[in-house]
């Protein structure tokens, strides 16, 4: 895809590091951009080594990855960690993650980031807040509706940038080039811009032409912005002399950010930026709402990562100031592309933010012109596990217009129109989860959000150290708060929201009771804590008063739905040890019929055994005189705990 373009000089600058002799051919496909065989002849010098040689090992996945060949990155990026672990470099391990991410590997992607940032403090604290608020958003219904663009080709087709009742888009449609002019990284054309009028009411595009620069070369333009009044405007383009290109001392040919001024609809007058310099790249231009600034993205030396956000001032006459970076809340060792900057909203893409694969869109609010609040996923939706950028907005009409090659599209990279829904009010709702018996606070008990009328789990997360929770919750409505926690009871709450959305719900606590303090131990034996299961003399029938003490049996099995029991029934010295066994039979067996018609499932009783008068709990043995009550307390039945 096209926002390749931007690294070219990484790649290259790089190559005096991995060369080797046995690797020269794959060496220079690689660094011709010819990544797809490079990737083959880099594979077949591995399958002849005696080892594997981590520089080669991670050209390959390096090759895949610039093909946006996830599948083969990942599992060529996971041998590499495997042999270099955390002394792989970070922007190798930023592109492993977005592999991993764009293959779903979510779980994986996470675990190895908590283990690659275990000891950088204040990047996992950023990574935690921007995986909080993507959970929330996934948990939650998208205010975004997209649509694929009619004006969209099997080619790439990407950059859109509103320009009076137009949009001006980049493209690599020209399909009448000859074979010598198709760019070697992705066999399309070099990019063109072209221009489409909108249709306001719905985003759609009438079909697009050509929109032409006076000294138009057969090379990329892409990328352009337009002034506040429209009268001249910026873009990237490969540094070139006479219609060819020009290069570095490495070889390479970078990109160069031009200003021209719009002449009807033509370019012209076009004069390349004074910052710019053949040893890097400048692109991927943006104005700022006010037009005072001019926002793009480079990998000039001094930067953060593989390319950073710039800020530079603009001139009266166009012409602009020294730029200045953006700083490290938004600059990653990763890339940081298109910027779009309405009054107080930066947007642009980025591969080393927390997100769902690929490139994703970001939020980042503007404080000032180098400062800004940690940059936050826009969500499901606008952003998917492949490459998603080059976003713009209307904030008036909230409408805007992104790219990307996530699956199902028509071509390379499609351009998708977006409208944005007003956004749900919500109620804030919270309370404290606590033991029921110690009164402590049960932290990461687990809360799951139901919303009741369509029967689905829209949340769920976990108490923190203190066991306080807070939920954003849709004002005028209902929702059910399921709290549970391994080795306690659960509850459920009915949460009933007001019109007053402003208004914090506070102080809706819930006390859940551990297994333990519904247990009793004896000896080596673990059993529910319920008084005795008294029985008539000389009966096995279950009395009302037993049926009282077995609610709370009936309640422990269906709260902890794992656990197992076994029955085990005793009567008194009366009668002959033989009728006694017998009448204690009856009495388990009695006693789990009873459970069983109540809804415990048959398989979680393990037995049902009567032990007559052999176990008494007194001295009221056989010829032992003793009151009615006394021999009462060795009627009784017990439910032992043989599974958890």
């Amino acid at each position: 895809m096209k926002i390749r373009i931007l690294i070219l000089a990484m790649l290259s600058v790089s190559f005096g590091l991995y060369a080797q002799k046995n690797t020269w051919k794959a060496d220079e496909l690689f660094t011709e951009y010819h990544f797809e065989e490079a990737a083959k002849e880099y594979e077949k010098n591995i399958e002849k080594a005696k080892k594997m040689n981590p520089a080669t090992v991670e050209r390959v996945a390096d090759s895949y990855f610039n093909i946006n060949d996830y599948k083969n990155a990942y599992a060529w990026y996971e041998k590499l960690y495997d042999l270099e672990k955390k002394d792989i470099k970070e922007s190798t391990f930023i592109k492993y993650i977005q592999s991993a991410k764009s293959c779903r590997h979510y779980e994986k992607a996470n675990e190895l980031i908590k283990e690659f940032y275990a000891d950088d403090y204040e990047r996992l604290s950023a990574i935690t807040t921007q995986k909080r608020h993507l959970d929330e958003l996934k948990a939650s219904d998208s205010l975004y509706k997209i649509r694929n663009v009619s004006v969209n080709t099997p080619m790439s087709d990407f950059a859109p940038m509103y320009y009076k009742d137009y949009l001006i888009f980049s493209s690599a449609r020209d399909t009448s080039v000859s074979k010598d002019k198709i760019y070697p990284w992705n066999k399309q054309p070099y990019l063109d811009f072209y221009i489409s009028e909108r249709n306001k009411s719905n985003g759609e595009l009438k079909p697009a032409k050509k929109f032409e620069l006076s000294e138009k070369t057969n090379f990329h333009d892409a990328t352009i912005v337009f002034s506040k009044d429209d009268k001249f405007v910026y873009f990237t383009s490969n540094y070139t002399t006479k219609n060819k290109l020009k290069t570095n001392r490495d070889g390479v040919s970078n990109l160069e950010l031009l200003k021209g001024y719009v002449n009807g609809e033509t370019i012209t007058n076009i004069e390349p930026l004074e910052f710019n310099r053949m040893r890097y790249s400048c692109g991927h231009p943006a104005i700022s709402a006010d037009g005072k600034y001019l926002y793009f993205a480079s990998d000039m030396p001094g930067g953060y990562g593989e390319s950073d956000l710039y800020v530079a001032e603009i001139y009266e006459d166009g012409t602009t100031g020294e730029p200045v970076n953006l700083g490290p809340k938004i600059n990653t060792p990763g890339r940081e592309m298109f910027p779009f900057a309405t009054d107080s909203i930066l947007y642009f893409s980025s591969d080393a933010h927390y997100g769902l694969g690929g490139m994703d869109v970001f939020q980042s609010k503007i404080i000032s012109k180098t400062s800004y609040e940690t940059p936050l996923n826009m969500g499901p939706t606008l952003n998917g596990n492949m490459d998603d950028f080059s976003f713009i907005y209307n904030p008036k009409d909230r409408t805007g217009y992104f790219a990307s090659n996530r699956s199902m599209g028509k071509g390379d990279d499609d351009i998708y129109y977006f409208k944005k829904r007003d956004p749900l009010m919500h109620q804030l709702f919270s309370g404290y989860v606590y033991d029921s018996k110690t009164k402590e606070p049960l932290p990461e008990a687990n809360i799951e959000v139901r919303d009741i009328l369509l029967d689905s789990v829209t949340q769920t997360f976990q108490t923190d150290e203190d066991g306080y929770y807070e939920v954003k919750l849709p004002f005028k409505n209902e929702r059910e708060l399921h709290f549970s926690k391994t080795n306690y009871t659960s509850k459920t709450l009915i949460a009933q929201t007001t019109e007053n959305h402003s208004e914090a719900l506070t102080g809706n606590d819930v006390y859940l009771t551990s297994l333990e303090s519904l247990t009793v131990k004896e000896g080596d034996k673990v059993k529910i804590d319920v008084d005795p299961i008294y029985f008539e003399l000389d009966k096995a029938e279950i009395t009302p008063q037993a049926q009282v003490a077995l609610k709370k049996v009936l309640y422990v099995m269906k709260e902890f739905p794992t656990l197992n029991i076994m029955i085990e029934s005793h009567t008194d010295s009366r009668g002959s040890d033989t009728y006694n066994m017998k009448l204690s039979n009856a009495r388990a067996e009695n006693t789990k019929r009873y459970l069983i018609a109540s809804g415990i499932d048959s398989g979680r009783i393990e037995g049902a055994r009567g032990f007559g008068e052999s176990r008494l709990l007194n001295h009221c043995s056989n010829g032992v005189n003793c009151a009615e009550e006394e021999h009462s307390l060795n009627r009784r039945s017990n439910f032992i705990i043989v599974e958890e």
